[in-house]
């Protein structure tokens, strides 16, 4: 155990004490700020080129019902005005609107022309001013009196509230999309950790065969102590690096939220609306936090710390297998492209249980190890029995051990054999030795 402590050591601060793990543990959190916030203040800044929209309504109803926006002015070319007629004068003009018959008896009647793409938003001004005007022409055409009045009282919204019972017969009310919510957070850091950091350890265990460093390393430490130190070390590397990114994301996200709250609440042009808004938004908020109450948050961070462990091990130990049977990272694609299949699978089984998290596909692969630890984070914010549980984990430790077992026997022999891509022959025999 000793010697597997030094190798922590050794792997865990030759990897923390590189300026690139530095730079990229430190910029990560303000990349992904600025890919939430920077849209966002783009979005809210205004053109300034305003675009003339011609309007040809041959009807002589609906040009009128256009209003200037901050983006287009519409000008009325009058009813006998041709497209023809229009498009060889066109200085200046964006887009023509051509309105050639009644809508409501032909509602294809209405076409954009432009010589640039049109955008999407001149696209729905037209469509939402058009429909607007034609529903409330269509109602009139019913005499019915007072027909917006009953449409209005008619509408009926039902929202079935989801009530949990506890097992003091407490009821809470929850949430399945806040559940799914919440697997799904804690399933991408296990997938995305494993992606990562499974691959540094067999590109770690490449550099050091590559250098024939490894052949003065082994004269001191067992090739397992190796292996395992390794492991260890390059996880917690792994695990420091994401609580440092949990940690900035947080801040930055929070300081980003306030600052865009109060720059809205400065440009807000009725203060009185946003105050008549509060009470709505706090009891958003209540309802969200009293949704996130019927979770048992320390159950949930309980098992994904057992599921992370376990998943991490098994795919780790196995890289580190590969890392020691090839020579260079070309022969390592053909080794490495069934398991990255697998954890697609595994991410894809998760995403489709959420829908079902009791159905065939989430059970069996949330018992299959090497699907188990993402797909089995999925379900367990929907209270899956017990048993399935401590099933899928006894699978998981009893597969892990058996993965580590048989990695150690490759990583034993192929560390310190060159010049040789090994068939999955000579790799099994290996593990007979």
């Amino acid at each position: 155990m000793k010697k597997i402590g030094l190798v922590i050591k050794r792997e865990y601060l030759r990897r923390v004490n590189k300026k690139s793990f530095f730079l990229v543990t430190i910029l990560m959190p303000f990349l992904f700020a600025a890919l939430v916030f920077v849209p966002l203040w783009l979005s809210s800044i205004k053109d300034d080129n305003v675009r003339e929209v011609m309007i040809l309504d041959k009807t002589g109803k609906y040009a009128t019902l256009f209003r200037d926006t901050d983006s287009f002015k519409f000008i009325n070319a009058g009813d006998n005005a041709s497209l023809e007629a229009q498009k060889g004068k066109s200085n200046g003009i964006f887009a023509f609107l051509e309105i050639s018959d009644d809508l409501l008896d032909n509602p294809k009647a209405v076409a954009l022309y432009s010589e640039k793409q049109i955008p999407q938003d001149l696209r729905q001004e037209v469509n939402r001013t058009l429909s607007r005007f034609l529903e409330d022409e269509k109602r009139k055409s019913f005499n019915i009196p007072n027909i917006d009045e009953i449409i209005e009282k008619s509408r009926v919204n039902i929202s079935a509230q989801t009530i949990k019972w506890g097992k003091d017969g407490e009821a809470k009310e929850t949430s399945a999309e806040m559940g799914g919510f919440i697997g799904m957070l804690f399933t991408l850091i296990i997938y995305i950790f494993i992606m990562m950091y499974g691959a540094m350890v067999m590109q770690g265990v490449m550099e050091e065969k590559t250098n024939r460093i490894v052949e003065v390393m082994v004269s001191s430490v067992r090739p397992f102590d190796l292996m395992m130190g390794k492991i260890i070390g390059i996880g917690l590397v792994g695990l420091t690096q994401i609580v440092i990114w949990v940690v900035l994301t947080s801040v930055l996200v929070s300081v980003g939220g306030i600052f865009f709250g109060l720059q809205a609440a400065a440009t807000q042009p009725d203060m009185a609306m946003m105050q008549q808004n509060m009470p709505e938004m706090q009891n958003m908020t209540a309802n969200i936090l009293t949704k996130l109450g019927s979770f048992n948050f320390v159950e949930i961070v309980s098992y994904f710390v057992l599921f992370f462990i376990g998943g991490y091990i098994s795919y780790a130990s196995l890289y580190a297998a590969i890392g020691a049977a090839i020579d260079n990272p070309e022969d390592s694609q053909q080794f490495m492209t069934p398991m990255i299949m697998l954890l697609i699978f595994a991410m894809y089984a998760g995403i489709y249980s959420m829908n079902n998290p009791d159905g065939p596909l989430a059970f069996w692969c949330s018992l299959i190890p090497f699907t188990s630890p993402i797909v089995m984070m999925i379900r367990i914010p929907y209270e899956i029995p017990f048993w399935q549980i401590l099933l899928s984990l006894a699978l998981l430790y009893a597969s892990a051990v058996a993965l580590v077992w048989m990695s150690a026997k490759i990583y034993r022999v192929g560390i310190l054999m060159y010049g040789k891509k090994p068939s999955l022959k000579e790799i099994a025999k290996w593990v007979r030795y």
